[in-house]
């Protein structure tokens, strides 16, 4: 009796049975991922970009002061860091005093070129007196010498009207050679004054340029976003260009999916595109193909590789593909830059 149970038991159809549901929905599942690979391009080499914009004091300086906080939210123009500019401005102080020194030495260099100008008049005014002068010492001259040939006068006051009428020509020619000096000096303050001019107008732009760099001092969001973490920290010594902390814009987010070069046949500018972000693998997640790199990934690496070097070995490149995120703002309090994605697209 135990041996006719034991053979029903072996001829039972039950293991036959599971056995063939087993095989026929493992060979189910392998049509799906078969069929599935055959007619879908796939990729887990991508992840979610965004805008990262860099925060930098144009200044350096110490920093005084600190709006914001790790992951705050903040607002295009939002004053987030404000460095100490007492510095700064005992300088401006001091180039305000300067350049109202220069307004002064204006004011003396022109007040000394008006006086030159009034001993030109002067001048002038000197060799007219002085021709005047020795045309009435000629005339005297030509009048005695007659008068001495007749034996009129005397020899002496030939002699005398002879002296007096070199002394009117020296005295001419002494005026001439004032007013060449009168005019050789008008020429030198002339420039001193546009000299003392342009320093002050050198002064003026300084000034500006101390004024913008006291604005500096106040450091602005330059974008809407949220801060990442931050380096810095009151009281801390900052160099200009120094990175503070970034702020993301958290307001736009795309996908960069490096595919395989045998893919792109599959990938167009207009693509739909299914995504799976793997932080929400529940969260279904469309986009659309927005351009395709001019380049492969290794073309843009330090070290590019050189083919011609003579140790080619042939590797299948990637290339870099922009995908936009349909209704981005639905997830954008998800979303984060750098979160890895699954990206699938049908090269149908």
């Amino acid at each position: 009796m135990e041996q006719q149970a034991t053979e029903q038991k072996k001829k039972s159809p039950v293991r036959i049975i599971i056995l063939i549901i087993v095989l026929l929905v493992g060979g189910y599942f392998l049509y799906q991922k078969i069929n599935f690979s055959l007619t879908h391009e796939t990729t887990d080499n991508a992840q979610i970009e965004a805008q990262i914009t860099p925060v930098l004091p144009r200044v350096s300086g110490y920093v005084k002061n600190i709006t914001v906080k790790d992951y705050d939210s903040v607002k295009t123009g939002d004053l987030v860091v404000e460095l100490d500019d007492a510095e700064l401005q005992s300088q401006l102080d001091e180039m305000d005093a300067d350049y109202r020194q220069s307004q002064v030495d204006i004011v003396n260099a022109k007040a000394s070129l008006n006086n030159a100008l009034v001993s030109l008049k002067v001048n002038k005014g000197n060799i007219d007196l002085s021709r005047v002068k020795l045309q009435q010492a000629t005339e005297n001259l030509q009048r005695d010498k007659s008068l001495y040939a007749s034996e009129a006068i005397t020899k002496k006051q030939l002699d005398d009207t002879r002296y007096a009428y070199e002394t009117a020509q020296k005295q001419l020619d002494n005026s001439n050679n004032d007013l060449s000096s009168a005019e050789s000096r008008i020429s030198v303050l002339q420039s001193s004054v546009q000299k003392t001019e342009a320093a002050l107008q050198v002064k003026q732009a300084k000034i500006e340029q101390q004024k913008l760099k006291i604005s500096y001092t106040k450091i602005y969001a330059p974008q809407a976003g949220k801060i990442g973490k931050k380096n810095v920290s009151e009281g801390q010594f900052v160099q200009a260009g120094t990175p503070l902390f970034s702020i993301v814009n958290d307001s736009a987010y795309w996908i960069v999916a490096n595919f395989k070069e045998n893919q792109l046949h599959a990938l167009t500018p207009g693509k739909k595109v299914d995504v799976r972000v793997d932080a929400y693998p529940d969260l279904k997640i469309t986009g659309t193909v927005a351009s395709l790199s001019e380049a492969t990934g290794a073309k843009f690496a330090l070290l590019p590789p050189d083919n011609s070097s003579g140790n080619f070995v042939k590797v299948t490149q990637r290339l870099p593909v922009k995908i936009w995120i349909d209704d981005v703002e639905k997830y954008k309090n998800l979303l984060r830059a750098g979160l890895s994605v699954f990206v699938v697209a049908n090269n149908k």
